[in-house]
């Protein structure tokens, strides 16, 4: 039984042995693992013309980069597949062209030459052929800028963080022409110095670039990546080595003005319709070529894409993920502090639920190559009428401050204070329905080792808030190894029971939670497996008095075939103690009691097809024990079929069928998400997508007409339906089987000027 006390100077004995381990182990690991791999770029003195035909003289001159290494299905030989990739630079802006050709024996069998879903733009990585470049102007190994297209000439691109994720939210100025031919297509990219932050005076960067190929299932690399990792990984770029420093970008100042109107008919409130207008402006201001000033006045988010819904039975709070442009350029930062369950500051919480954002601003980016920093102030304004017994949510103040320190070759220490505080506020009574302020001021170090075999963390964050004293801190750490056949990961962390991040996402308090993960791969050779091995993995949760309240041991085994499809077998053992009431549907009936136990073995199977197909399918399957001695099956399929490049359909479905003992009995439910994408061009998509949960009884119609009509400006047409099924309800009869809520229609304008 593990258990774990309260006394911080043992949480800090329990840390010395793996901090140390940590700090001693870096620097055996110090030099870059693909220095041999440079690409020397040249500065052109002929204009470079989008038109992917690469008859300009600039092209003629530029090293050519050939030549790649595979990464799938094996990363021990060169790719079989020919890339050709080319950069130069102007005054203005970063040229790259690629020539990637197609496999040979496709074309004599006059096969599609391709594969794709459609032309939206930031299609997934995996269900298209595509060439991609990720750009490291701090040779940090750490943060960077992607950009890429898929054969049809659909772009890609977002923000790198944590050594090899990308954030695809993000959307900045730059320009690609694709052209396709019998034998291969060819891409021409121009990336302007003002879209990516660069210390000015640094001649070496980190390059590599990444193509994937479904055709031949070819995954590859110009600088060489093993296959564990993904090609973004930002440990394996070569060297961009440049004939002279970039030039400055000059005064770069965007304006990005919107202007918004709606309809909006609230039908189950009896609210009329009501017509709006609202206007704001976003700005960027370069205070250095690798600091970023951002300000927002009255902004609005109305273009971002409705949330998936899913099946919630979990008995903590759900996570969703943020899309806001104005708080993804180096947001990492601030909201990628902790773990994905432990996030003192969430950007989430500010400005949603009907909480308007005055205005806001944040100073970010690079100091130089060992310091990164960033400032932010947001003010939200008071929603009146908003508590239960009628009081005013007032204005809150959200200011966050993030200092990080590079270490080692990879490695940071990094700090975080996060404030949130109420404006003018004079709480009533002993139990304010909201607080006066909530703080948290946090210390984590991040290891990655240079071959990025070793990743791991440790975390201490305390909060202040009014009247609380004690046991109101988070101790964190893990430590990872991902080789070529193993993954060991091991976890532990403890969350006070009065820590609180008003601000954050910390769904659960006062526990203590022990984690490990060991998976083996097996790689036969001249087989149709690409891959296979056993996967183990747990945790074991114990209260504040030590006391074991949760734990779950899953063991499984995974086939990966080489055509990209996987199939996966598990069985899971569960044990829950709970430490509150639940209710074990989420559909608003009866609660388990606090303290009741249960126990159950249950067994599942995931599969995913291979991406190749126009039908593409997936699906898994649970059966097994649950909460009161009762069953649930659950059985979740993804089907998608593409008429490419222009048409995508793709339906989502989750079944659940739970059997309980009374007061519950036999409780079913569908939650089904269809979504069409119709893109007439790479800058005209029409995105129509339907949910229907059975379990929050709700219908949500939402579809979309974006018109990028310049880099970055977008023209939206959205239209919103929210109902509620009818069908078992008292006193319906005659209504149908859904009943509207509410509707609404928006117009919305961006415009992304450069002064």
């Amino acid at each position: 039984m593990l258990y774990f006390t309260n006394s911080k100077l043992t949480h800090l004995v329990k840390f010395l042995p793996f901090l140390s381990f940590l700090l001693i182990a870096l620097p055996a690991f110090s030099q870059k693992k693909n220095e041999a791999y440079q690409y020397h770029i040249k500065r052109t003195n002929t204009p470079v013309v989008l038109d992917a035909s690469l008859d300009d003289a600039a092209w003629q001159d530029a090293q050519l980069a050939s030549n790649f290494w595979m990464v799938l299905p094996m990363d021990t030989s060169r790719s079989r597949l020919r890339t050709d990739v080319r950069m130069t630079y102007d005054a203005q802006h970063i040229y790259l062209s690629a020539i990637c050709y197609y496999d040979s024996s496709l074309i004599a069998r006059n096969a599609p030459p391709y594969i794709v879903e459609s032309m939206r733009r930031d299609w997934t990585f995996g269900r298209n052929d595509n060439f991609l470049c990720f750009i490291d102007p701090f040779d940090d190994q750490t943060n960077g800028f992607a950009f890429g297209t898929n054969t049809v000439g659909a772009q890609w691109d977002g923000l790198m963080y944590e050594g090899g994720k990308v954030n695809l939210s993000w959307d900045n100025k730059w320009a690609s022409v694709t052209r396709s031919y019998p034998d291969r297509y060819v891409i021409e990219m121009a990336i302007p110095f003002k879209t990516i932050r660069y210390k000015q005076g640094i001649s070496r960067w980190g390059i590599n670039f990444s193509r994937n190929d479904l055709n031949s299932t070819e995954k590859s690399a110009w600088a060489p990546v093993p296959l564990q990792f993904p090609t973004a990984s930002l440990a394996y770029t070569g060297v961009l080595v440049w004939d002279q420093p970039p030039p400055s970008p000059g005064p770069n100042i965007s304006v990005i003005p919107y202007a918004l109107s709606s309809l909006n008919a609230n039908y189950q409130g009896n609210v009329p319709t009501e017509a709006k207008f609202n206007a704001g402006l976003d700005a960027k201001v370069a205070v250095t070529s690798s600091l970023n000033l951002d300000l927002t006045v009255n902004p609005d988010f109305s273009q971002v894409d409705v949330d998936q819904q899913v099946t919630n039975l979990d008995r903590f709070e759900l996570f969703f993920p943020e899309r806001r442009q104005f708080f993804l350029e180096n947001g990492d930062q601030f909201t990628n502090f902790g773990y994905a369950t432990i996030r003192p500051f969430f950007s989430r919480r500010i400005g949603l639920g009907g909480v308007p954002i005055r205005f806001g601003a944040r100073l970010s980016g690079k100091i130089n190559k060992d310091w990164r920093f960033g400032l932010m102030d947001m003010q939200t304004g008071a929603v009146p009428n908003s508590g239960p017994a009628g009081e005013t949510l007032p204005a809150q103040n959200f200011a966050v401050m993030a200092l990080q320190r590079r270490v080692f070759s990879r490695s940071n220490i990094g700090v975080l204070f996060v404030n949130k505080q109420s404006m003018n506020y004079n709480p009533v009574g002993d139990r304010p329905l909201y607080s006066v302020y909530n703080r948290n001021l946090g210390f984590e170090y991040n290891l990655a080792s240079t071959n990025n075999l070793w990743t791991g963390k440790l975390m201490y964050v305390k909060s202040f808030s009014p009247g609380v004293v004690g046991q109101d801190a988070v101790y964190a750490g893990n430590l990872q190894y991902s080789s070529r056949n193993w993954l060991l990961n091991g976890q532990w962390e403890t969350v006070g029971p009065n820590y609180t991040a008003e601000a954050g996402y910390v769904p659960r308090r006062g526990y203590s939670r022990a984690t490990g993960i060991a998976n083996y791969s097996f790689f036969p050779t001249g087989t149709r497996i690409l891959s296979h091995g056993p996967q183990l993995s747990g945790f074991y949760v114990v209260d504040p008095a030590g006391r074991r309240s949760d734990y779950e041991g899953v063991l499984g085994y995974q086939f990966v075939f080489r055509s990209r499809s996987a199939f996966l077998v598990w069985a899971a053992s569960d044990y829950v103690r709970l430490l509150q009431p639940f209710d074990p549907t989420n559909t608003g009936r009866e609660p388990l009691s606090t303290g009741s136990t249960h126990r159950w073995q249950a067994w599942g199977t995931t599969f995913i097809s291979k991406p190749q197909q126009l039908f593409t399918y997936g699906f898994s399957t649970r059966y097994g024990g649950y909460y009161a001695d009762g069953t649930r099956l659950n059985v979740t399929a993804d089907l998608g079929y593409r008429f490419q490049p222009y048409v995508s359909l793709a339906v989502n479905a989750n079944y659940n069928d739970i059997r309980l003992p009374a007061p519950w009995n036999n409780t079913k439910f569908w939650l089904v998400g269809p979504r069409f994408d119709l893109t007439m061009t790479n800058t005209l998509y029409l995105t129509t997508f339907i949910q229907y949960n059975e379990q929050q009884r709700n219908m949500n119609v939402n579809a979309r007409i974006q018109w990028r009509y310049k880099p970055a400006s977008d023209l939206f047409i959205v239209y919103t339906d929210n109902y509620l099924p009818t069908t078992g309800l008292p006193n319906m009869d005659n209504v149908g089987p859904f009943l509207v809520k509410n509707r609404a229609v928006v117009l919305k304008w961006t415009y992304w000027w450069n002064l």
